[in-house]
């Protein structure tokens, strides 16, 4: 066996749609916007996308399965609260959050002023350190769904460790 078997990756991927009379949540900043994201909770897509590549990395499913949209009780959820319960299933798990990285696309609002602020966030949720957390941002040149503003998409990275 090879001294990588500790290792594993998990990748996330989470789509919402952009709709008036709600607020902009990203990496648990609200940002100012015309629209924010539709969802069950407060559809912070970076967060549930952050959570699923963690649960892909321990084979634990998705969100939807810990968190259902069904249910209640996840109702306006604050999705860092979510992703600080998924980080501590991954450490009962017995795995260790080394880095995750993620990237959002939107072609509106500009991200880079929040970037700092949502590292923070998530790190903190996550119990690991700002520089173990990455943050990028991208258009898509007008192009898509992200393209028209009908809505932002979060893709993440995680790598853990079994050590």
């Amino acid at each position: 066996m090879s001294s990588f078997s500790g290792l594993r990756i998990g990748l996330g991927h989470d789509v919402h749609a952009l709709v008036p009379d709600r607020k902009l949540i990203l990496g648990g900043v609200e940002i100012p916007h015309e629209k924010g994201l539709l969802g069950h909770s407060d559809a912070d897509v970076l967060a549930h996308a952050i959570s699923d590549a963690l649960l892909g990395a321990i084979r634990g499913g998705d969100i939807g399965k810990l968190f259902p949209d069904t249910d209640p009780a996840y109702e306006g959820a604050n999705s860092l609260k979510l992703l600080e319960a998924v980080a501590s299933k991954v450490r009962s798990d017995g795995f260790e959050i080394i880095d995750v990285d993620s990237v959002i696309a939107a072609q509106r609002p500009k991200i880079s002023p929040y970037r700092d602020a949502m590292r923070e966030n998530l790190a903190r949720a996550m119990g690991v350190s700002v520089e173990n957390v990455g943050v990028k941002a991208t258009t898509t040149e007008k192009l898509g769904f992200e393209g028209r503003e009908e809505g932002i998409s979060a893709s993440a990275v995680a790598l853990l460790c079994r050590c």
